[in-house]
């Protein structure tokens, strides 16, 4: 394992390679993050348990690390905070180190990456192509190998884009869920600290631990229909023009979760659309007038702010009053479209973006080319959602990404959906109480699994009774010529990290093993410790765990 001190020089020598001075706002010295680096590796060596040691930071500038101006992206509005940001703490408490904080679109306001006084953010593939924003040097430096783990923000698409522009995970959590104190809002109401990494594990991991006991009150848990996961699946004529090759890519990936035993289903794209719209069409942008709106008219002739933004903030001040209760109305009812369209759906699936435009492409038109990224990302904080971005393979030499949309508090079910694309399918036989019909099937139904077909194993196993509730039998392996035969299994599909849930609940003595099955193939399975079957009672020749319980006395 890496000592966080060497994975900070490993880090400081990338930045050098890389040369991308401005992903930065402000890079802390070596020196300071080598010091708290080797402070880390001190409470490792005593026995402390930091999940994230070895692990390197990077913050989003509009979020608060002590010691570290915190400019929002304008240097007139710098300050520099006592304490960290929740979120930051979080992280940093488990172990990680902060590099320093990363460049974005002013105040948050921009989903391009080069609306910033210190620089646009060029793609970390692509250099000529944005980044993507707001939290774009977030994401540039993780795509780079400089940081492991970053920290953005996501009001309509900036944790999502980045992530799919660079091809990196990008988690949008429930609003909520992780706490914006010390966050320079762009709209208070909606907006989110998200976690960029180049896996899911990663990513998940960090939004575990700056997850906190949500201030909201948690809705009573949905009942979930049993059978796999069902992902809604737009018509490929209500996503509007998408890049060159980019429509084949989507379905590509609506194909990948279909063969990973997802079921798609139809759904209405429009009410998504038509609230999209409205972030910055309608009424909802003068919220970024209330958070730094008076500072924008204060500095108006300043070099430090971004043309586009400010006049973007300065004209959501005349927002009369009454147009924000008209599209309040509005958004309730295309709220409530929206659920009745998605149905019992698990997922929303949409590419994160319809196209991934150059940096001249966004000179030239700076409003139209920012307006068309949001289109599939607009709408998620307006409707209260949970969401994951995660990459979808390549088009024309660029990363292409999708993201998983779902209600509030699904975020964990949303990143086990998305391991379907990033992580191929596992095979699991059966033979006891996780068959069709049996106690424990729920189980495999539950992370998304999917009955492939039913046959025996090879004869070489014997099958004993166990004394368990529910009661299940024991499968073992014997040699050949010591009495073993064949016994009926299923085999399922279902997602990596399914297999690793089902592993973690498995009760002695149970335990997951290779088995082989009647056309000579293994498979991975549930078997028993040998010892247990002692003394049990053997039903080898029933042949089936349901003929032997089918036998029994009824009561």
């Amino acid at each position: 394992m890496i000592t966080a001190v060497e994975r900070v020089r490993a880090a400081y020598a990338r930045i050098a390679q890389v040369d991308r001075p401005e992903v930065w706002i402000s890079l802390r010295p070596q020196a300071d993050t080598e010091s708290d680096a080797a402070a880390v590796d001190a409470k490792v060596a005593a026995g402390d348990r930091l999940p994230l040691a070895g692990t390197v930071l990077a913050v989003k500038g509009n979020i608060d690390v002590a010691g570290v101006p915190t400019t929002a992206g304008c240097p007139a509005y710098a300050y520099e905070p006592d304490t960290d940001a929740p979120a930051a703490a979080r992280l940093k408490a488990a172990g990680a180190v902060v590099l320093g904080t990363t460049n974005l679109d002013q105040f948050a306001t921009g989903l391009v990456g080069t609306r910033s006084p210190y620089g646009a953010v060029r793609n970390a593939l692509a250099p000529e192509h944005v980044s993507g924003g707001s939290s774009s040097g977030s994401a540039v430096a993780v795509a780079l190998g400089i940081a492991d783990i970053a920290l953005g923000t996501d009001t309509a698409g900036s944790g999502r884009v980045p992530a799919a522009f660079n091809g990196i995970v990008g988690l949008k959590p429930t609003f909520g869920l992780i706490p914006t104190e010390g966050v320079v809002p762009a709209c208070a109401s909606l907006d989110c600290v998200t976690v960029f990494a180049r896996t899911l594990p990663e990513a998940e991991q960090a939004l575990s631990l700056m997850s906190a006991p949500s201030g909201r009150e948690l809705p009573a848990p949905a009942a979930r229909r049993p059978g796999p996961w069902r992902i809604a699946v737009p018509d490929l004529g209500q996503l509007g023009r998408l890049d060159t090759g980019w429509t084949e890519a989507f379905e590509a990936a609506a194909q990948r979760l279909a063969d990973a035993g997802a079921e798609l289903l139809p759904v209405d794209l429009a009410p998504f659309t038509e609230a999209a719209a409205m972030l910055y069409e309608g009424a909802f942008v003068a919220e970024r007038y209330t958070a730094v709106g008076a500072f924008i008219d204060a500095y108006k002739d300043s070099p430090d702010l971004d043309p586009t933004v400010a006049g973007i903030i300065s004209r959501a001040g005349d927002i009369p009053a009454h147009q924000l209760y008209a599209d309040q109305q509005k958004l309730a009812s295309l709220r409530v479209r929206a659920q009745a369209s998605l149905g019992d759906a698990d997922a929303l699936l949409l590419p994160t973006a319809p196209g991934h435009p150059t940096i001249a492409e966004v000179e030239a038109d700076p409003l139209g080319v920012n307006a068309r990224l949001g289109r599939f990302t607009n709408s998620t904080n307006l409707f209260d959602q949970a969401a994951v971005a995660v990459p979808a393979g390549d088009v024309n030499g660029l990363p292409f990404g999708v993201m998983l949309i779902g209600p509030a508090f699904t975020d964990e079910r949303l990143v086990r959906i998305a391991g379907l694309l990033t992580s191929p399918p596992l095979r699991l036989a059966v033979i006891g109480a996780h068959l069709s019909g049996q106690p424990l099937n729920g189980q495999l139904l539950a992370v998304g699994g999917r009955l492939v077909h039913t046959t025996t194993t090879a004869p070489t196993y014997r099958l004993y009774t166990l004394n368990t509730t529910p009661p299940k039998p024991g499968l073992v392996r014997v040699g050949e010529g010591e009495g073993g035969g064949t016994i009926e299994a299923e085999v399922w599909q279902l997602p990596a990290e399914g297999l690793g849930t089902l592993l973690a609940a498995l009760p002695r003595p149970m335990a997951l093993g290779s088995v082989e099955l009647a056309d000579g193939s293994f498979v991975t399975g549930f078997l028993c410790e040998p010892q247990a079957v002692d003394g049990a009672h053997e039903i080898t020749s029933y042949g089936s765990w349901r003929a032997y319980l089918a036998d029994l006395p009824r009561p």
